[in-house]
């Protein structure tokens, strides 16, 4: 048994409200290490190839990590996989706090939830104490209406996850929110959740984790602490990641009315400098960090005052994107999201596809969001089914593949998940990383846009380019397994030597760094492995139409050419074939089978 790990995981079958313990074996652990590692490696041992996401035998799996509970900063986070409703590939989401500590101090590292309960249900973990509790009183409440009686009816000493009507009514697009405000909000785990029946889980427990070097693990600790104050990080401790905004509108990387254009004219309204002059209320940390990220807006209007927290993504999406430059606006539409636990991004995306399409007479609705009131309306009527609500409640791809008419050119997905407001025309290490994405469009897991902004002189050169986003694609399945926070990768001055060199104290096993790289390159292997299994074909990878013509941009470096020259290098360090498949001596390799 590995110190630092519970070393077993916790299946629930819902089809009949029973459970089993099962042990992990060293070998996973070394092998996946946790977090999205761990999830990706129990996602494939307990799926059905080609089954339909929205059916009992998807299973939904929720991991910590081997750093949870060490209090290193930025360490409580945990993952949750599962396959997703919007791409019918491996849907992967994260989130942070107190949840994640708590889930392992249960006794697990991971739960597997399998089944359908016929009943509305929440799931109370307490040590190895499991109950089924009745929730048909908490259907149809908000996250935060939930969280509250769950609290009042529980207790305090328990953190927990659940869904907001958005996942009861199977938005594809639901996320999972957590601890007040965190939200696994991406590839719609939510949804997944709630074609469980499964309103909440609960956990709380006092499994103390054993640490092999707790005196050296403490001193890491403080100088890490101590690192993470740093000038690294120190845009998102004062504005926090709004303070994107006006970087990006200036470089016209700005994603601007469905991504039709790349700058905002008022960008100026919503920007980080003038939401943290006028709005601001007040800072949160997630546990045990010492950075905190998350600023809380509150609107400054005559109407009724709302709070929310906003970060870069969710003002772009809900902003500039659908044409709203009212901070008001955007602060009160974030917090119906929340409520309602759906994702910010694919909703506002999902939404600018809706008006273009309109527009263009695609869809015989008018769609007018001129005023709050019907922004406001329309995420309801997402989140309820209603009306022209149900159809974008399925997302941007299977709403344009409902339609037709040519509008999936304009539907700004890659492979059914919504693309994040970078708009990556003349961002290739960023375009490259959407693309071969096993996810779909995501921004965190590549952290590719780091590559365009400081590598400007490999633009011409894609070989370059696939080399340095496969290398900081594995990096990122590494830092999502410990898990750390992407905010501190740069606080390290050695990420693999540090980050080995803890695993190797908690643990007390030797762990390399070439071990660490070759989790990192395992757990990507996986994934495409899963997607292979679920139909995944070469044409995924790529982005849309729009993006691929020439922009009002002056010079843009993506063309459909270049793209596929980056993908073919890309599968060319990857070791995979020209159509992107993974060779069986890669497999063996990696010892993945």
């Amino acid at each position: 048994m590995l110190q630092g790990y519970n070393n077993k995981y916790l299946v629930i079958n819902l089809n009949d409200h029973s459970f089993e313990i099962n042990k992990i074996d060293n070998q996973i652990l070394y092998d996946y290490i946790g977090g999205t590692g761990l999830s990706t490696y129990l996602l494939n041992k307990y799926s059905e190839s080609n089954s339909n996401p929205l059916k009992p035998e998807n299973p939904l799996i929720f991991c910590s990590s081997l750093l949870t509970g060490t209090r290193l900063t930025t360490t409580s986070k945990f993952a949750i996989a599962t396959k997703s409703p919007l791409t019918n590939f491996i849907g992967d989401s994260m989130s942070s706090s107190h949840f994640s500590d708590k889930l392992k101090k249960t006794g697990f590292d991971a739960l597997v939830i399998r089944g359908k309960s016929n009943k509305k249900i929440l799931i109370q973990i307490s040590n190895s104490n499991i109950e089924f509790l009745d929730a048909s009183n908490l259907w149809g409440k908000t996250t935060s209406q939930t969280e509250f009686e769950l609290k009042n009816k529980i207790g305090t000493k328990f953190s927990y996850a659940c869904i907001g009507p958005a996942g009861e009514n199977l938005v594809r697009f639901a996320g999972i929110k957590n601890d007040g405000g965190r939200m696994a909000a991406r590839t719609g785990v939510g949804a997944v959740m709630g074609s469980k029946n499964l309103k909440a889980i609960a956990v709380g427990g006092n499994i103390e984790i054993s640490i092999y070097n707790p005196k050296k693990i403490n001193s890491i600790r403080k100088e890490l602490s101590h690192k993470s104050l740093g000038e690294s990080t120190e845009k998102y401790r004062t504005t926090g990641t709004t303070i994107n905004m006006s970087l990006l509108n200036r470089l016209e990387m700005l994603p601007t009315n469905n991504f039709a254009e790349s700058k905002f004219a008022k960008s100026e309204y919503i920007e980080g400098e003038n939401l943290i002059k006028n709005h601001f209320d007040s800072k949160a940390h997630c546990a045990n960090c010492t950075i905190g990220c998350e600023k809380i807006f509150v609107t400054n209007d005559n109407k009724n005052s709302t709070k929310s927290r906003l970060e870069f993504q969710t003002t772009a999406s809900l902003g500039a994107n659908i044409g709203i430059s009212n901070p008001n606006t955007i602060i009160r539409a974030a917090k119906l999201c929340d409520e309602l636990g759906m994702d910010t991004i694919s909703t506002g995306v999902t939404i600018a596809w809706a008006i273009e399409a309109s527009q263009k007479g695609h869809i015989s609705n008018n769609i007018d969001i001129s005023s709050e009131s019907k922004l406001l309306k329309l995420i309801n009527d997402i989140a309820y089914r209603r009306s022209l609500g149900n159809l974008l409640a399925d997302g941007t791809k299977l709403a344009a593949d409902n339609i037709g008419k040519k509008s999936s050119s304009y539907a700004m997905n890659v492979k059914g998940l919504e693309i994040p407001s970078y708009d990556p025309r003349n961002l290739p290490a960023l375009a490259l990383a959407l693309s071969v994405s096993t996810k779909g469009a995501c921004h965190n897991r590549a952290s590719a846009y780091d590559i365009d902004f400081n590598n400007k002189n490999i633009y011409e050169d894609p070989k370059i380019i696939a080399k340095k986003t496969k290398l900081s694609e594995d990096t990122s399945a590494v830092i999502d397994s410990l898990i750390w926070c992407k905010f501190l990768r740069k606080s390290f001055d050695d990420f693999y030597l540090e980050s080995s060199n803890i695993y190797s104290l908690i643990t007390g096993e030797d762990f390399s760094e070439n071990k660490m790289k070759l989790a990192g390159e395992r757990i990507n292997n996986l994934k495409k492995l899963f997607n292979i299994n679920n139909g995944w074909k070469r044409s995924d990878d790529s982005l849309p139409e729009r993006l691929l013509k020439n922009s009002n941009q002056k010079s843009q470096i993506i063309s459909k050419n270049f793209l596929d020259s980056m993908i073919n290098n890309y599968y060319h360090f990857r070791e995979w074939d020209n159509n992107g498949n993974i060779p069986k001596n890669k497999l063996e390799a990696l010892n993945i089978i």
